[in-house]
């Protein structure tokens, strides 16, 4: 196999660590993560990730709770999910560092750009956590920004869908998976596959994105190789 990318960044959900259980961490979905990313990285991909929190913390459906208090808590959380990446992606053989949007020395990096490059060159995983250290700004929108700021080629996002899809395919069993699309008609059409403002960044940077699903872990590894089973937004 060859890679078709040098640089990526994969936005994972924090769902996608559960695994069947729903919630919390699932270390045979970690275990497989990590040994998929690693074939990433034997390719000579140098390979950033961003995680959400949801398998832990949705601040957006704390009902009753000031929205500043419930995101400063969701970034709490992509930091324990961040931590699992690395147990995991240590544990197949591979070095990483943990950079934070928010200060916390003793078990993270604090975000530094150029650091983050550098560790990448040298062939570590970047896991970054905390999103942007903001609270409004989602996990896609950190992704969007850390995959402008390390010059990534491709953002990746994995998803619960095999791409993107004109209305939602649980729904509407007449839904049409677009094989490419542009940042354009996501956010005109409203399509839902990430926030906003991400899309936005991600079009303003020249960022694309290929949105594929996490039902198999191998999947990360066939987008990198560029194999045509997502959606690639342009």
């Amino acid at each position: 196999m060859k890679a078709a990318y040098k640089r990526i960044l994969l936005k994972l959900s924090g769902e996608a660590l559960a695994g069947s259980k729903g919630t919390g961490l699932d270390n045979a979905t970690l275990h497989r993560l990590g040994e998929t990313i690693s074939k990433v990285v034997a390719l000579g991909v140098e390979v950033a990730l961003v995680v959400g929190s949801g398998n832990f913390w949705r601040g957006r459906t704390s009902a009753g709770m000031d929205r500043v208090t419930a995101d400063h808590m969701g970034m709490l959380a992509t930091a324990m999910n961040a931590l699992a990446l690395s147990d995991a992606l240590e544990q197949a053989g591979l070095v990483t560092r943990v950079q934070s949007a928010i200060e916390m020395r003793q078990i993270a990096e604090p975000y530094i750009r150029k650091r983050a490059i550098r560790h990448l060159e040298k062939g570590r995983v970047v896991i970054f956590a905390c999103g942007t250290g903001n609270p409004f700004f989602t996990t896609d929108t950190a992704a969007a920004l850390r995959a402008s700021e390390i010059d990534a080629e491709i953002m990746f996002k994995a998803t619960l869908v095999d791409g993107v899809y004109d209305k939602d395919p649980h729904q509407y069993p007449d839904a049409v998976r677009f094989e490419t699309i542009s940042h354009d008609q996501v956010l005109q059409m409203d399509l839902k596959v990430m926030d906003a403002t991400a899309a936005a960044l991600c079009r303003d940077n020249h960022m694309p994105i290929g949105v594929f699903c996490l039902d198999d872990a191998d999947n990360i590894l066939r987008m990198v190789c560029g194999e045509p089973i997502g959606t690639l937004i342009r």
